[in-house]
């Protein structure tokens, strides 16, 4: 019998036989065992799947992943360990990129930037999990390998799978020695590969930490601010700290900075709730701001709803204090404030985290607040924080939308200007992990130029007399001490203040240059804030 005669097999059941109903019954067990086989393998594989999502539009659209990943892990339901992993893997790959693609780029036979893009995700997504987590050699490809076929088919299943076995065949510490330049010939060159920033970024640091740069991270400041999270509880031991201790210099530690996860960072208001009452029992003070407080764990939403609390970091926060503490000087005849006895402007107020502080300071000082903000949509938003305290006893505020640079308000009216400018965000790095790699050095020139408009702006806003905080979330120089001296410098009778000497409580805060106010991470636990003070002259009242 040739086997095309042979009889065909029905129903499962035996060849030349008819499938009985016990038969279909058994193949209907079968089939929903294959399902549900099926289901466990995909709810294993999705968080994988969604941190390449996550990767795949910042690529393609330029999104900003901490604002997209809470929405993907709520609608696909992930939560507790599997939310943690998701977590992990999405933002531990975008920060480790550099790194990544420098092993990669020894372990392929094809250069990385004649990769598909999505095959490239993959790969580093894979590369995180091997030189970064404990996730298990064999799961690490293996799951990769899976991924690639679902993304892209199974085409690329065998490259993807011998890429990353080359990768597997050393740890980080054994890779760094060869695909990073030497630390003695190329120090920038080797701490950008090490620690996975662009090395433009790496010469700003150093620049802004000056001749500290270089320098052991002093023991007092180390002590709690380089130890930025614990471990997360998501089944995944991973190695945030690859140096495995406190990096050996402040350079070395800013960057490792950049790397960790921070703890969630909340602000009650001034004149409300006292703190003690707001903290949840897991929570720990702020080491700096008196407004402070830190989350361990917990879902912080129930304590903003409330609007007894925001989620603000701790710069942040010191920023608005700042201006709040700089010393004004008399001058006659004040500006009608009315029953006020100051009147403040928050400059550039949107999204409204400062504005909601400086609004508990002003009641304080029983000062009027205005918050300008150029885009409406910003602008409602800081109406909304301000909306949340409005129960506080406290002076009017005032929202308006209006541009800093075009101001809808007369010269010499404020007695205090807040003005935090648009800037590269750089030293906001640990929050925002894909930042590093969108920033280019020459972005900075148009927003240097719109910074030193603004800060003019608001040194003619304020009185003779009058303070100006000068505010950006950079360290980099270029962004902060450059602008202030030039703008000081061109204009009449503008004073720079000391303005470490407003937090003589907090350590090593003085920047490069002394007469500012530098936060790093590493140092203080803080987002890298820069603070200048500025006064106008008691006697200048000359058109600026």
């Amino acid at each position: 019998m040739s086997g095309n005669d042979r009889p065909r097999r029905r129903y499962g059941g035996p060849a030349g036989t008819k499938g009985t109903r016990g038969d279909a019954g058994k193949r209907g067990t079968g089939d929903a065992a294959a399902a549900a086989k099926r289901d466990t393998a995909r709810r294993a594989n999705l968080p994988r799947r969604t941190a390449y999502d996550v990767l795949k539009a910042v690529r393609d659209r330029e999104a900003y992943a901490n604002l997209l990943l809470p929405k993907l892990l709520a609608d696909r339901q992930l939560t507790g360990r599997d939310a943690a992993l998701t977590t992990e893997l999405a933002y531990g790959t975008l920060r480790g990129q550099g790194t990544y693609d420098a092993v990669l780029a020894a372990c392929s036979d094809r250069p990385l930037d004649k990769l598909d893009p999505p095959v490239l995700d993959i790969l580093r997504l894979g590369a995180h999990q091997l030189l970064s987590t404990r996730v298990g050699a064999h799961a690490a490809v293996a799951t990769s390998v899976d991924l690639a076929k679902s993304v892209v088919g199974p085409r690329v299943s065998g490259y993807v799978n011998a890429v990353l076995r080359r990768v597997a065949t050393r740890d980080l510490d054994s890779w760094l020695p060869i695909v990073a330049p030497s630390p003695a010939t190329d120090a920038d060159g080797y701490l950008a590969t090490r620690y996975s920033h662009p090395r433009w970024i790496v010469t700003a640091y150093r620049a802004a930490l000056g001749d500290a740069a270089d320098d052991q991270v002093p023991a007092e400041a180390s002590a709690e601010a380089i130890e930025v999270v614990p471990e997360a509880d998501d089944g995944v031991a991973h190695d945030a700290e690859r140096s495995g201790g406190a990096p050996p210099t402040e350079l070395a530690a800013a960057l490792a900075a950049g790397n960790a996860r921070p703890k969630v960072t909340m602000a009650t208001f001034p004149g409300g709730t006292p703190r003690e009452d707001v903290m949840p029992p897991d929570a720990v003070p702020g080491r700096w701001s008196p407004y402070a407080f830190t989350l361990d764990s917990g879902d912080p939403a129930p304590l903003i709803d409330a609007g007894a609390a925001v989620v603000q970091d701790e710069g942040s926060q010191l920023a608005a204090i700042a201006l709040y503490r700089a010393p004004l000087q008399a001058h006659a005849p004040l500006p009608d404030r009315g029953d006020a006895a100051e009147l403040w402007l928050d400059m550039c107020a949107g999204p409204g985290g400062k504005t909601r502080l400086l609004a508990g300071l002003a009641a304080g000082a029983k000062a009027a607040l205005v918050a300008a903000e150029l885009h409406p949509h910003r602008a409602a938003l800081v109406a909304s924080a301000l909306s949340r305290v409005s129960k506080f006893d406290q002076p009017p505020h005032e929202v308006i939308v209006a541009d800093g640079t075009n101001p809808a308000w007369q010269e010499g009216v404020f007695d205090r200007v807040l003005v935090d400018v648009p800037c590269s965000g750089l030293g906001a790095l640990r929050r925002r992990p894909e930042a590093r790699w969108r920033k280019s050095e020459a972005d900075l020139k148009e927003l240097t130029a719109l910074q030193r408009d603004l800060l003019r702006s608001a040194l003619r806003a304020v009185r003779p007399g009058g303070v100006v905080a000068y505010v950006t979330c950079s360290p980099v120089p270029a962004e902060t001490s450059e602008v202030v001296t030039d703008v000081a410098a061109s204009l009449p009778g503008i004073e720079v203040l000391d303005a470490p000497a407003v937090f003589k409580e907090i350590p090593f805060v003085a920047a490069a240059d002394p007469r500012f106010v530098q936060l790093w991470p590493h140092r203080h636990g803080t987002d890298a804030i820069f603070i200048a003070l500025l006064r106008r002259g008691a006697e200048n009242n000359a058109i600026l």
